[in-house]
């Protein structure tokens, strides 16, 4: 069981900082940026409310690259944006002090014990000495390191170093926190356990989290807001529950007999058809005031035979493989 995070003298809430300058947590136009001839980012704009946000895309979309901008680490090429109210190019030190972060990277220092580990991050985000050690000792508390706060770093397990990583992230109390794959190398217990951390953190303090990783479960468990970022542009971005409403409806659909014309007749229904690559059966878009009564009536005009029908929830896997696609059929 873990400790209670309490609050350290210069935290305040994400919302509240938000509300000062309007209502966005992060808000970005026309942000783009490159490296040589690769472009890592182009046009990116966003509005993200306070909150728990989730990012994902591909292996070379852009996450990484738009985390550094978003920690001041990195300028944009052409484009502006805020975060907790601070010009993205002029205020990085403000505004790191403000922001925790958790690498992708392991980002230790070996031969320090786990408790001058984050009193160092304390350091280096500003705190004074003093205040930074003290506050060391209750995050190690709050994630379950207590017991190891005096173990060298070496002999961290995977799963104790992310959590280390998450106390200095949080030593100086930030508004926001970035977590990039913070899951990454864990085996399921350990995932389990750290996500499990992560949700009650969020609903102890109200801290506003931008969780970047490739594993969609994550994201759908823990965040409220979702951008799908594809080649260094926005795809999509909204609330989860707004974009799950935008699908519309759709059927799992199985059938047997080969019938080139009953799926001629599956997409005379207004709808996409495509072959579901995680079980091989169709999903079907079906409009408005569908009654699913009309597939068995369709089958039996075509000569084949329904053996799977199942009204389609679309989650956030099924949402990340078709806009990505339909951004590529678009190109």
């Amino acid at each position: 069981m873990t400790a209670k995070l309490y609050p350290s003298s210069r935290g305040t809430s994400a919302a509240s900082a938000a509300g000062k300058s309007g209502s966005y947590l992060v808000e970005l136009h026309g942000v783009s940026r490159a490296y040589g001839c690769v472009q890592a980012l182009s046009n990116v704009t966003l509005q993200l409310a306070p909150g728990t946000i989730g990012l994902v895309g591909n292996n070379g979309a852009g996450k990484s690259t738009l985390l550094k901008i978003l920690l001041g680490l990195l300028a944009p090429d052409e484009g502006h944006g805020t975060i907790l109210g601070h010009d993205l190019r002029a205020a990085s030190r403000t505004l790191r002090g403000q922001v925790g972060y958790l690498p992708e990277t392991a980002g230790i220092v070996p031969g320090l014990t786990g408790a001058e580990f984050v009193t160092l991050a304390g350091d280096l985000y500003g705190m004074p000495h003093r205040d930074a050690r003290r506050r060391a000792h209750e995050v190690l508390n709050y994630v379950g390191l207590g017991e190891l706060r005096y173990r060298r770093l070496e002999e961290y397990s995977t799963g104790n170093l992310q959590r280390l990583k998450l106390a200095a992230a949080l030593v100086h109390d930030p508004q926001l926190l970035l977590l990039d794959e913070p899951t990454n190398g864990l085996d399921p217990t350990g995932r389990e356990a750290l996500l499990k951390l992560v949700r009650d953190l969020i609903a102890e303090t109200g801290k506003s989290v931008i969780l970047c990783t490739h594993l969609l479960g994550d994201i759908e468990r823990l965040c409220e807001q979702v951008v799908v970022l594809h080649q260094g542009r926005v795809v999509t971005s909204g609330s989860m529950q707004q974009l799950k409403m935008a699908v519309g409806e759709a059927y799992e659909v199985g059938w047997t007999g080969e019938s080139p014309a009953f799926a001629r007749a599956l997409e005379s229904l207004g709808g996409d058809v495509r072959r579901n690559g995680r079980n091989g059966w169709w999903s079907v878009a079906v409009p408005s005031g569908f009654q699913p009564q009309e597939f068995f009536r369709l089958a039996r005009a075509h000569g084949v035979v329904l053996v799977h029908l199942k009204r389609q929830e679309e989650d956030l896997e099924r949402l990340f493989f078709r806009v990505t696609s339909e951004q590529e059929q678009g190109r």
